[in-house]
């Protein structure tokens, strides 16, 4: 016998564990690693490629990991291996096809069954049933399998306790390069009527013996980044707690772990010992989804806005963890009015990343059951994203998409933070700029072609000057903006060639023997390169930046206050802010 776990991920800096966890279980329940292997490929690659390296396994048993991202993909894939491969076992799992298995096998007769729910158990006895001969999979708890003409579900079977589950990673190459995933618990207490968490509910967790065990494993090998899986982190706070107090006191200095989190869940304890944290060491994604009392209600989400919102400022303020909070466009009863509420309520927080989502009616979840009560349309394809609503309207959705990327392009990247703080006082609130500014995108036909990292900064110079046109006395000083832009310029990468494009006269105008001779001046350098020892001073002037500005922008992302006042800033780009990867800053006297 010999089977194989197939895995199509986003891209290839992801990893799969759903897959890791269906190997490692049954690897570690005696199946050898002749005859079990998993590979992993990306939804970009030739699907004849991943079909050929599929049927040069010869596989008898394949299973397939299916996500609302990959399944239309999957199946083309499944069905063609069938092709060639007709005497294979074909199995699906994962949560596109967990809730509505019998309908998957009438729609994919090349399918042998479906693995419903946690797939670790089901899946090691079907590959003990095959290796024994018997094929009889209705014994198996945990299933979708044909029975004649139609389809059979199993029993569930009890489920695994977590420490039940092998540490994957004792059972998976090195993987250099790759996001790593971690699951400390599974399940949610909460019933939000989107997610397919609520389908069933109670939460379970892996004893903090083998957590910590665990991750002593990725400090040690200095992992960059691992990404906690647990759908809502912190309901239990000793369990929470007792996984950041072990981080703090074992940090590798390099190693960092993202939380998704309920932030008004959080305790006063707590907070107060996330201050404590190594910049860098810790991330949180926090779903907000919509701060419009009458949807948190009907999505049965709990949700004290004004407690998250409290929290989400006292960690802003003390700027040690990076802060992702997710907004959804068309939930029940927000209409565009009031989702441009949520938006500036959300932005008014100061994230780190906003992500403005929009709401995906999937199958078997309590949403779908009530699409029809509140008026909604949804591609009957995945990833079945909300089309319109009784309260908001197509039209208006496709709106919000423009907002969307230009939330990304400009505030989401930290690219242009000193120009983006500096413009959006000028409108009628945050969502009016970005708003207004998508519509300017649509209207120049600049979001339907690629855009280089350079035009992002050419096309916000010309929005400007474009509102100005039509505004002439909204306030923004066109020579600040084009500075202000420079300015994020360097803040992010060191430029071989000068921006001239989006330089003003005065910058043009500065003699660059003053830079060479701040360069050159061995106090200078003492003084604000001190780090950089010995090295030649041409080689300084590669490895940092000075600029010369009009304006102190230093001072105004300090105390955001404007004025005129020439000065010089040193942009090191060896000492970057672990949060936002910009340079640091300093003015110099020259």
């Amino acid at each position: 016998m010999k089977a194989l776990l197939v895995a199509l991920n986003a891209k290839y800096i992801h990893s799969n564990l759903g897959i890791y966890c269906l190997y490692a279980y049954s690897r570690k329940q005696g199946i050898p690693s002749e005859e079990l292997i998993f590979r992993e490929f990306t939804i970009n690659q030739n699907r004849e490629s991943i079909i050929e390296n599929i049927y040069e396994e010869k596989p008898d048993i394949i299973g397939f990991s299916c996500y609302i991202w990959n399944i239309e993909e999957m199946r083309g894939i499944a069905r063609e291996v069938k092709m060639i491969l007709p005497q294979a076992d074909i199995w699906f799992g994962g949560p596109e096809v967990s809730c509505e298995g019998e309908r998957v096998l009438k729609e994919n007769p090349w399918i042998t069954g479906v693995m419903v729910g946690a797939g670790e158990r089901s899946f090691y006895e079907i590959l003990s049933g095959h290796r024994q001969g018997n094929r009889d999979w209705r014994r198996i708890p945990g299933l979708v399998v044909r029975e004649g003409d139609g389809s059979c579900r199993t029993p569930d079977g009890t489920p695994l306790s977590m420490d039940e589950i092998p540490f994957v990673y004792d059972y998976i190459p090195e993987m250099e390069h790759r996001i790593l995933y971690y699951e400390s618990s599974r399940g949610c207490p909460y019933g939000c009527s989107y997610c397919l968490s609520s389908v069933s509910p109670g939460v379970c967790f892996r004893s903090m013996e083998l957590v910590e065990q665990e991750l002593q494993y990725f400090l040690d090998r200095r992992v960059p980044q691992v990404k906690f899986v647990d759908r809502t982190f912190n309901c239990n706070p000793e369990h929470a707690m007792g996984i950041w107090r072990y981080l703090h006191e074992h940090d590798n200095g390099v190693t960092n772990f993202h939380f998704e989190l309920s932030a008004d869940l959080l305790t006063r304890e707590e907070i107060h010992y996330m201050a404590k944290l190594r910049p860098g060491l810790a991330q949180f994604e926090i779903g907000v989804q919509s701060t419009h009392r009458e949807t948190v209600q009907a999505i049965h989400r709990r949700m004290d806005w004004e407690r998250l919102k409290s929290h989400v400022v006292q960690m802003g303020r003390v700027g040690n963890i990076h802060q992702h909070l997710d907004l959804i466009a068309g939930l029940p009863y927000e209409d565009f009015r009031t989702f441009r509420r949520s938006f500036c309520d959300v932005y008014a927080l100061r994230p780190d990343q906003l992500q403005l989502g929009f709401l995906k009616v999937l199958k078997g979840s309590p949403m779908e059951e009530q699409a029809k009560e509140f008026g909604m349309i949804y591609q009957p394809q995945p990833p079945y994203e909300v089309l319109g609503t009784k309260w908001i309207s197509y039209g208006e959705l496709r709106r919000l998409k423009w907002v969307e990327d230009m939330v990304e392009r400009y505030y989401n990247s930290m690219q242009f933070m000193a120009s983006v703080e500096y413009l959006v006082p000028f409108f009628e609130d945050a969502f009016a700029f970005y708003d207004l500014l998508g519509s300017f995108y649509k209207e120049r036909g600049y979001g339907q072609r690629q855009q280089s990292r350079m035009q992002n900064y050419d096309n916000l110079l010309e929005f400007v000057q474009y509102y100005i046109e039509g505004s002439p006395n909204c306030g923004i000083e066109v020579e600040a903006v084009r500075e202000l832009l420079v300015f994020d310029l360097y803040a992010r990468e060191n430029l071989k060639a000068e921006p001239l494009g989006l330089m003003t006269e005065f910058q043009k105008s500065v003699d660059r023997g003053e830079c060479r001779a701040f360069y050159q001046d061995d106090r200078a350098m003492g003084r604000y390169l001190p780090k950089y020892g010995e090295v030649p001073w041409k080689q300084k002037m590669r490895m940092t930046h000075l600029g010369w500005f009009s304006y102190d922008i230093l001072g105004f992302l300090e105390h955001h206050h404007w004025q005129r006042k020439r000065c010089a800033i040193l942009f090191d780009y060896a000492k970057r802010n672990p949060l936002n990867h910009q340079a640091f800053c300093q003015k110099v006297e020259i």
